[in-house]
């Protein structure tokens, strides 16, 4: 059982860094495992280089020869469509079923899926229902390539601990798990560590989001999601629940992946790095 320290290329996206910026800093700090999103089609900033995510028209081949000249494997693709609407049947469904195929070109284990802070305009049951009907079609890729789809929480849904043990406990299967995210739940109002436990049974990876103190006090209980953190890890005032985080799934022999979403400045990256690798290390 071990627990697999990375970083999400996406630190570098409001940075307007490319991907290869992530693989370079990865390099730099010692990290072995990358994180990555992909979009769907071309977009011309990241052509230009001013996004760090990956296409699924790249050459997953050419792709695959970098990062193991590197050292480095991807320990997740973020393809995260919100899956909770009726907009998840029309664009999601097949933006994640890419994804998995994706992942599967690159020899990496699992995807990511979310849903959104802004909810349709429909009962609840009804979109417990379309969701359901999402991840039945996405699993029928997972099963056939293999590929796990995490559900992140990130939304007005997924931030239900009541929705989503019963959407997992819907299909209880080994391809439909969680990754567990320190920051969303704190901003979404829940003690991290007390909702990381509601999940346990599901969570093989997590990302590690600190959260700075104005953005606590403006927004928490307000938000469901945000994007990385703007301070290193182990400086916001989150730090407390990501260490108990960290040190209830060492209790556990937990194996999986963590990944650090702080924004990509070499300080931060750095001084992440060190403080995670420091809880990790008690």
């Amino acid at each position: 059982m071990a627990i697999r320290l990375g970083m999400h290329a996406d630190n570098w996206r409001e940075r307007s860094g490319s991907f290869m910026d992530a693989v370079e800093s990865a390099v730099k700090h010692d990290l072995k495992y990358l994180e990555a999103g992909v979009i769907h089609g071309q977009y011309f900033v990241n052509a230009l280089g001013y996004d760090p995510s990956l296409s699924l028209q790249d050459n997953p081949m050419q792709i695959k020869r970098l990062l193991d000249e590197k050292g480095l494997k991807l320990s997740m693709l973020d393809g995260s469509f919100p899956m909770m609407g009726p907009q998840g049947s029309f664009y999601g469904v097949q933006y994640a079923c890419q994804t998995i195929r994706f992942a599967n070109e690159l020899g990496c284990p699992k995807i990511d899926s979310i849903d959104s802070g802004n909810a349709p305009d429909l009962p609840k049951d009804e979109i417990f229902r379309i969701t359901v009907m999402n991840y039945t079609e996405i699993l029928k890729w997972a099963e056939d390539y293999k590929i796990i789809v995490c559900i992140e929480p990130h939304g007005v849904y997924t931030g239900d601990g009541e929705f989503m043990l019963k959407l997992l406990g819907h299909f209880e299967s080994e391809y439909l798990r969680v990754n567990f995210d320190t920051g969303n739940s704190f901003i979404q109002g829940h003690d991290p560590l007390e909702y990381l436990k509601l999940l346990e049974k599901y969570v093989v990876s997590s990302h590690i989001k600190d959260v700075d103190a104005g953005l606590a006090a403006a927004v928490r209980g307000e938000e469901t999601g945000i994007a990385c953190s703007q301070v290193y890890i182990g400086e916001g005032v989150n730090a407390d629940n990501i260490r108990a985080c960290l040190n209830y799934l060492k209790s556990k022999n937990w194996d999986g992946d963590i990944s650090i979403e702080c924004s990509g400045s070499d300080e931060n990256i750095a001084k992440s790095v060190e403080w995670i690798k420091g809880v990790l290390a008690e």
